[in-house]
């Protein structure tokens, strides 16, 4: 058929545009939907790895022992493997007058009945002596003050505490190691480092390691950081322990990663002292780089064996 001369002029009609775009609707995120997570622990990503297990140590496992205690399971990073323990035979705490303290048991007396015992005593001069803040904190941190020279070392930590097992303790939190802050990576034990906050305490833990014969024959550091026993300079010692800690800690990983090169790390994981021996050589310069930093807080260390 052929087409119409009249109507070559004529365009032919343009096509029909495309459907508009339609917008994806928005997601609204809510409390109930969960939220993307990076994969693995957050607290591992960010602190990258292997870490030393510490213990600090003052008389009463209350004050000086319990700031670092604190500090070394509060970083940013992740919390240090932590261990506390006094030295004392009593645990003693200011009272009324200074010939009148307060005095409990250690391992089976917690932060949180002596707390209730002061508050119902006299808030106002608990409260005005810090005694009531400082035991809020305790509380948040482990179960109650534990002894020194009673730690069985190398004894696994897990579950209830030996000696409260079958007790019954009406109102109280439940006495169990794996409620205590830092208490991954101390199911073992065993602890890498020792920081002590007077020389007494110094003493009597290198005095009792000693007495012991070393059964394991592993290794440990111990340190005195000279802190006097206010709650002002119990904070200024937490923040220089934790100064200590994070340049011992980044050495060792140093030293586990160049042992790992030619040995694996087994060795260097399970205390042995050959393999950290490249560590042990380090840190004498590590405390004194330190010192230079912290003038004010006179530090001792030995290497003894657990």
């Amino acid at each position: 058929m052929s087409l119409d001369p009249r109507r070559r002029h004529l365009q032919p009609p343009p096509p029909p545009p495309p459907p508009a775009a339609q917008p994806e609707p928005a997601v609204v995120a809510t409390t109930d939907s969960p939220q993307p997570q990076p994969n693995g622990d957050p607290k591992d990503q960010q602190d990258g790895g292997y870490t030393l297990t510490f213990c600090t140590v003052c008389a009463s496992n209350n004050n000086r022992s319990m700031e670092a205690h604190l500090r070394l399971t509060n970083r940013p990073e992740g919390a240090y493997p932590t261990l506390s323990f006094g030295t004392g035979s009593l645990v003693r705490l200011p009272g009324p007058s200074i010939t009148q303290p307060n005095v409990y048991h250690f391992n089976n007396t917690s932060y949180r009945s002596m707390h209730d015992e002061l508050l119902s005593k006299d808030q106002r001069l608990y409260r005005a002596n810090g005694i009531l803040p400082m035991l809020e904190r305790n509380k948040n941190v482990k179960w109650g003050p534990e002894r020194w020279q009673d730690w069985q070392v190398g004894v696994p930590r897990t579950g209830i505490r030996p000696y409260l097992a079958g007790q019954e303790l009406p109102g109280q939190q439940t006495p169990d190691y794996n409620l205590d802050r830092g208490h991954k990576g101390t199911e073992a034990g065993v602890v890498d480092v020792v920081f002590t906050c007077e020389e007494r305490c110094w003493d009597a833990v290198v005095d009792d390691l000693l007495s012991r014969g070393s059964p394991l024959n592993r290794p440990v550091h111990v340190f005195n950081i000279d802190i006097k026993d206010n709650h002002e300079e119990a904070l200024v010692g937490g923040k220089a322990i934790l100064e200590l800690a994070d340049a011992l800690n980044a050495a060792a990983r140093e030293a586990r990663d160049q042992y790992a090169q030619t040995s694996g790390t087994n060795g260097f994981d399970a205390g042995h002292a050959l393999a950290r021996e490249g560590f042990d050589e380090r840190v004498p310069v590590i405390l004194a780089d330190w010192q230079e930093r912290w003038p004010s807080l006179p530090a001792l260390w030995t290497l003894a064996w657990f």
